[in-house]
């Protein structure tokens, strides 16, 4: 199923930005805050935007190319662009393909999908969708069953592992609490053995079903020796995201973590968390040469991914605009965004003086009050 996305009242978007009034037009309005939404007063989900928007980058001149290249690696992979999809829960929610549109999209746009533990669509399905698919690792309390994912995912044909590590509990999404949301019946956790996500689809008044049902399944926490267990587990590159404290990021490096994602869970773990971008520069000299550092949450268009490169990010990780793009169109909305988000990617480049990619990483920033 697959449909072009819906136009603005204006002509079609122009602007990976335009997604989200798009999305919201045609969505319920319980799901459009599930996706939005942060925790608590949603402090950092603003701050997020407001560190990126922050963020003044000293272009070059004399030195450019009207048609810079975009390609980039990943994890020792070449892809079109420094970016991959974000993992994200239960896509049925945006739309009829889900999970299996939106890998689609990525894989005709040459960049890395990275398939959710919660996905909607099973991992199988999803790898035959994309080009190269990536799963993300929630630590749940039946090792067992984690072990099962990790096969599950290595069968599949997914080139790499991403374990996020700022989930001990969800943090109080409070958009969610006032909804009374639940995931409907039809919407499953479909990696998750029958009956494991029941919780997710009971609405009771004042609180988040999927609060619930992440409590009962998720570890409570993760630990170093956990991340160990995994990478003795696993032969494919090994990414932990979730990531803040420089400290953090060293020892996830020497564990032997081919990257980190500096993320805050897109403002909806613990509010008053920094932002990604103030968080950033810290992680990226604690890590070095030792590992690869990936910038996540509040990601909008291609200046965004310039503004990380330029405070020393390899990549980026983008999220909800992708959905709204999904919700916007499937498949086809998908298509869209990702080459407005390349065009706009290029044209940051050239109007940054950078003849590629690598040069983004040497440009100068300055904090624009």
């Amino acid at each position: 199923m697959t449909e072009p996305p819906v136009a603005l009242p204006g002509g079609p978007p122009v602007a990976l930005a335009d997604f989200a009034d798009l999305a919201r037009a045609v969505l319920p309005p319980e799901v459009w805050d599930f996706v939005a939404g942060g925790s608590g007063a949603e402090t950092t989900l603003a701050e997020n935007r407001r560190a990126l928007d922050r963020t003044g980058v000293l272009p070059r001149v004399l030195c450019g190319s009207p048609t810079p290249p975009t390609d980039a690696r990943l994890l020792g992979a070449a892809h079109a662009l420094p970016v991959a999809v974000a993992p994200m829960a239960y896509q049925r929610l945006l739309h009829p393909d889900g999970e299996v549109a939106l890998a689609a999209a990525a894989g005709a746009a040459g960049i890395p999908y990275v398939a959710s533990t919660l996905g909607s669509i099973p991992i199988e399905q999803v790898a035959r969708a994309g080009g190269d698919v990536w799963f993300q690792l929630y630590w749940l309390r039946d090792r067992g069953l984690v072990a099962d994912l990790l096969d599950r995912a290595e069968a599949a044909g997914c080139t790499a592992l991403m374990l996020t590590v700022d989930v001990p509990i969800l943090g109080r999404r409070l958009r969610d609490v006032r909804n009374s949301f639940a995931i409907p019946a039809d919407v499953v956790a479909a990696n998750l053995p029958t009956g494991r996500d029941s919780l997710a689809h009971r609405a009771t008044p004042g609180v988040s079903a999927v609060a619930a049902h992440t409590g009962a399944v998720f570890a409570p926490a993760v630990s170093w020796d956990d991340l160990e267990w995994l990478r003795e587990r696993t032969a494919v590159p090994l990414v932990v995201k979730g990531v803040l404290d420089p400290d953090d990021a060293a020892r996830a490096v020497a564990v032997g973590a081919d990257a980190v994602v500096v993320s805050n869970h897109g403002g909806r773990q613990l509010d008053g968390a920094p932002a990604t971008a103030t968080a950033l520069p810290a992680v990226v000299d604690a890590v070095g040469d030792n590992g690869e550092v990936l910038l996540d949450s509040g990601v909008r268009g291609g200046v965004d991914v310039l503004r990380a490169l330029a405070l020393g990010a390899q990549g980026v990780l983008v999220g909800r605009p992708l959905l709204w793009a999904l919700a916007a169109g499937g498949r086809a909305g998908a298509e869209t965004a990702l080459s407005l988000l390349a065009a706009e990617f290029q044209d940051a480049l050239t109007l940054a003086g950078c003849a590629d990619v690598a040069a983004a990483r040497h440009l100068r920033t300055t904090t624009v009050q």
